[in-house]
């Protein structure tokens, strides 16, 4: 069983799909039941598993969450963190939390995207070759057994 109904994983895949029409910058969810250790460690780890470094423009974010120890974490990939602020992932971060504390992980994830999107669009203009380089599917890490 996952940890989204078919309905909600479709909001969620559509969301992505909407904001990426927004920019060239790629997001994908990676979801875990538990998270031993830190989140962005574990984040960064299946970034680079998932093939995230690989966008041409070095512009993918991921958001990962391990919903039964509660963390989670959003980075991007190095031509990102380039150029957009220094507060930029813990501002995501905040608006996401606030869904996730009220139990609204569908609603936090969806903030999540939406404000990524947002700020990629300023940074990362769609451009005209542009492709959809990564799946917008969800990807529940227990069920892909990555070599960590």
């Amino acid at each position: 069983m996952t940890l989204f109904n078919e309905q909600e994983q479709e909001l969620i895949s559509t969301t992505i799909a909407e904001a990426e029409k927004l920019t060239s910058g790629e997001i994908r969810i990676a979801i875990d039941k538990k998270c031993e250790g830190d989140a962005l460690d574990m984040a960064t780890s299946y970034f680079d598993k998932l093939g995230m470094d690989k966008t041409s423009e070095h512009n993918g974010v991921l958001i990962y969450l391990a919903y039964e120890d509660h963390k989670f974490a959003v980075i991007g990939d190095r031509g990102i963190n380039k150029v957009v602020p220094p507060d930029f992932w813990e501002t995501t971060q905040v608006a996401m939390k606030a869904h996730f504390a009220g139990g609204k992980l569908v609603e936090g994830l969806i903030a999540g995207i939406s404000l990524v999107g947002e700020k990629l669009a300023i940074f990362f203009p769609p451009n005209g070759g542009d492709i959809n380089e990564l799946p917008n599917d969800i990807i529940y890490m227990d069920k892909h057994k990555l070599n960590t």
